[in-house]
């Protein structure tokens, strides 16, 4: 529920006070004495999705923008005619849709000022950092509580739906300058990690767990950008908070900006690409996301000379962020497909060694158990193959199987495609 505060310019009482009546709303008018340029202010209550129509109505009537006009949103209205008011525009659209004014303001005021923006992704970027490199999750995710990122993605979108060049250039600036600044921030701090020796040396920064995962996003990481993209608008839209929206925006921007950072201090370039591309592709895809979601549920600037010109930017800005991401996705799928893969082989090379095992049991008359299978890979970006494999076989103690790393590596190399180095480890077992 809102309640919207008109002032009522002088010569133009009857004109507002008629179209009021013309959408049948209860409304209190009160004279203004402070100034000549007013003759009154009406206050009328609404239901949250009755408040866009009104107002178009009014300013069809001759309310024009120097009048003050004022939402405010009212948590009860006690009145047996406001029930009513409700049902009839209960069935004419979303009930929780805020008017494009309360959308405009409220885009606007979600991107933080300068100073407290920069401060907040600098840290954001920091606490990720460490996280990233004590592969640590509960770091990680108290870094994406306090990013400051929501906000521009949304006032991007906002800006180009109703046509505000100023507020679409203030997301897109924010945006950028977020994002190049989280990652400076995290190459930066990373190089003081390393050299500073804060942390125990690490000859391969892939082994940290949560670097690792950020290196290879495949389609799955598309989905989780657009559903974020998706629930910011929404929540937007329908006037709820979106501090936890934020958060997931964040987990989609600020862990991939800096491992990108983390990459460039420990000069790993497939690291700065693979966590680059997913950054990439996460950004592009929470403002196409959001971008639909507003074009979809109608808003529009409010002059209608300008909703053309809007139209136009908008599918122009859509066409411009699905080329770019289908562009990426070039390299997702390749990661899917690689993923699909290495995931193939390597029950292969599993089900190969089992079979090994076994059939070395039935010819040697003792008990044997495949432990383990440790399969290694290449150290690239995308087509990663298998090089290694080790393979732990309980065996009785003391006992050993003569001619058992010979047979499982020519198998295996059936298994995978190609010539891979074979180790096999005996380990006793007590039998039972």
């Amino acid at each position: 529920m809102r309640l919207v505060q008109v002032t009522i310019p002088s010569g133009k009482r009857e004109t507002i006070l008629g179209a009021l009546d013309e959408e049948d709303v209860d409304y209190v008018v009160s004279d203004e004495t402070s100034s000549r340029e007013y003759a009154a202010i009406a206050y009328v209550p609404l239901p949250t999705n009755a408040v866009e129509p009104v107002l178009e109505a009014l300013r069809d009537a001759g309310l024009d923008d120097d009048a003050y006009t004022v939402v405010l949103e009212a948590n009860t209205v006690v009145s047996r005619r406001f029930e009513e008011l409700e049902e009839r525009y209960a069935g004419e659209e979303d009930e929780d849709r805020i008017a494009r004014e309360e959308l405009t303001s409220t885009a606007s005021s979600m991107a933080p000022s300068p100073r407290t923006y920069v401060v907040m992704t600098v840290v954001s970027a920091l606490i990720a950092t460490a996280g990233l490199l004590l592969d640590s999750p509960a770091v990680v995710v108290g870094s994406m509580v306090i990013a400051p990122l929501v906000g521009p993605a949304m006032a991007a979108s906002v800006g180009t739906v109703v046509n505000d060049r100023e507020l679409f250039v203030r997301g897109v600036r924010y945006q950028l300058g977020g994002l190049v600044l989280a990652v400076v921030t995290a190459a930066l701090f990373a190089l003081v990690v390393r050299y500073a020796h804060l942390i125990p040396p690490l000859d391969d920064i892939t082994s940290v767990g949560q670097i690792r995962e950020r290196l290879a996003p495949d389609f799955l990481s598309l989905a989780v950008a657009l559903g974020a993209g998706v629930a910011g608008a929404l929540s937007l839209t329908s006037g709820v908070s979106t501090a936890l929206v934020g958060v997931m925006i964040a987990v989609a921007l600020i862990p991939p900006a800096a491992t990108v950072g983390i990459g460039a201090a420990w000069g790993a370039p497939l690291v700065t690409l693979g966590s680059g591309v997913l950054l990439a592709v996460n950004v592009l895809s929470i403002n196409l996301a959001a971008l639909s979601v507003l074009w979809y549920a109608g808003y529009r600037p409010e002059r209608w000379f300008r909703r053309g010109a809007a139209r136009s930017a908008t599918l122009k800005r859509i066409g411009v962020l699905v080329v770019a991401i289908l562009v990426l996705s070039a390299f997702l799928g390749g990661v899917t497909l690689d993923s699909f893969s290495r995931a193939t082989t390597e029950e292969r090379i599993r089900t190969t060694a089992a079979s090994v095992v076994e059939e070395a049991e039935g010819s040697v008359g003792v008990d044997l158990r495949v432990l383990d299978v440790q399969v290694d890979y290449t150290n690239t970006a995308l087509f990663r193959k298998a090089n290694r494999v080790v393979v732990t076989v309980g065996v009785p103690p003391g006992e050993t199987v003569s001619g058992m790393a010979d047979r499982l590596d020519a198998r295996l190399d059936g298994a995978a495609g190609h010539d891979i180095e074979t180790e096999v480890r005996y380990v006793g077992t007590e039998g039972g």
